[in-house]
């Protein structure tokens, strides 16, 4: 019992974490800030149980993998104790780059930048705080550069343990009950083939379960629209708050959030500048609501707005359509907007309404395909394997826009 630690996790109950690297993962400064940034951002907005962390979810997925690797072993894959320490520990540090709010704010305060791309820059400097060496391996499979392409398929693919995870834990605290999915069962029927992960013919009905879930659980949960409307709002503040920043008005903020308002920060940035990734590590949830309980009393009217709309849960009014809204629709909104405020048309489109456009499959079968083996060696796509599932109604990418603007009372 003493090399492991035991954590007691609402969604599947105690998970192991061996002692040593992995442990050493968990305790490391940079993995506990994830107890500060929620799982789904502004979700709780909706459903007031989503206050899960992006710490609790990383657990989660090392659960999943751990169990994984040992089905996988017992059907005779052989993988490597080094190789099953080095996999559980990537899909631990797999979202470690999230910053405030998860997704919401990625091309708000950092641009040309994706989570992925600052995990791998934190995961390299775990691995030289750590003593340099230990985490080389999991950057590798975490990379796709690793040989055995099957351990990179379990941290991202349409199978992989995130998304095993997500969609149980995320069901589990919005209490989309719907959303639930037999994570231990596809688990069970995963196998090895060619180095590609397959799934045995006996879990297809898990899986179409699985389908047919995410696509309920993006459109009800991830793409409410007021979930969507709610994150307009908050993006639109931190837009205002660095043209204010950038245009010389003094404005309060966090050091960490302030150095975000006044740089224009990407890529290149990144690369060139240290600070960056050391300011990004300070950023969390936190830094965004104590600035904005401060915005809230600003001499800036749309800023002010804005502040308060997040604190007092006044959000955006949302209409969602299946085509283009019309031209003469949003001008009408902008000079209504405009009017009450007392500010310019091109500041009221600009900070107190937004369009957007979004377009979500739930299955690319050119992309990343699900493959089912038979018993007789047969491997086939799970579109031609479904005897009830729509596959390609699934693939279908749908488009919805987004029109969200100020509300009044």
């Amino acid at each position: 019992m003493n090399d492991y630690k035991i954590i007691n996790d609402p969604v599947f109950g105690f998970i192991k974490i061996p002692r040593g690297l992995l442990y050493g993962i968990v305790e490391h400064p940079l993995f506990q800030r994830l107890n500060r940034i929620n799982q789904l951002g502004l979700a709780s907005v909706v459903y007031p149980g989503a206050r899960h962390t992006r710490f609790q979810h990383s657990l989660g997925a090392f659960h999943l993998m751990s169990e994984a690797i040992l089905s996988l072993q017992q059907k005779g894959i052989f993988i490597f104790d080094a190789e099953a320490e080095a996999v559980e520990a990537a899909i631990l540090m797999h979202d470690i780059g999230h910053g405030p709010f998860s997704h919401v704010l990625e091309n708000t305060l950092i641009h040309g930048i994706d989570h992925e791309e600052i995990s791998l820059m934190m995961m390299e400097q775990i691995n030289r705080d750590l003593g340099g060496g230990q985490l080389n391996l999991a950057i590798s499979i975490f990379k796709g550069d690793y040989p055995k392409n099957f351990l990179h398929q379990l941290i991202s693919s349409q199978l992989d343990m995130d998304r095993l995870d997500y969609l149980r834990r995320d069901s589990f605290y919005t209490g989309v009950t719907e959303g639930n999915i037999g994570s231990a069962r596809i688990i069970k029927m995963l196998n090895v083939v060619d180095d590609k992960l397959v799934v045995d013919h006996k879990g297809i009905y898990s899986l179409e379960n699985y389908l047919t879930t995410r696509r309920l659980m993006y459109w009800q949960v991830y793409l409410h629209r007021t979930c969507v409307a709610y994150e307009k709002v908050l993006v639109n503040m931190l837009n205002r708050a660095k043209e204010l920043v950038r245009s010389g008005h003094p404005l309060f903020a966090p050091p960490s959030l302030m150095y975000f308002l006044e740089n224009e920060v990407d890529k290149a940035w990144f690369d060139n500048h240290e600070e960056a990734l050391a300011n990004y590590e300070l950023l969390d949830d936190s830094d965004i609501w104590s600035a904005m309980k401060v915005w809230k009393l600003s001499d800036d009217k749309i800023l002010s707005t804005l502040a308060t709309d997040m604190l007092d849960r006044h959000i955006f009014k949302v209409e969602v359509s299946e085509e283009m809204p019309p031209e003469e629709h949003i001008t009408q909104i902008v000079q209504r907007i405009a009017t009450q405020m007392s500010i310019s048309e091109t500041e009221a489109q600009t900070y107190m309404m937004s369009l957007n456009t979004i377009r979500k499959d739930m299955y690319n079968v050119d992309d990343d395909s699900i493959a089912i083996l038979y018993k007789n060696g047969d491997i086939r796509d799970i579109s031609e394997a479904s005897e009830l599932l729509n596959v390609q109604l699934l693939s279908k990418k749908i488009t919805k826009y987004y029109l969200c603007y100020q509300r009044f009372k």
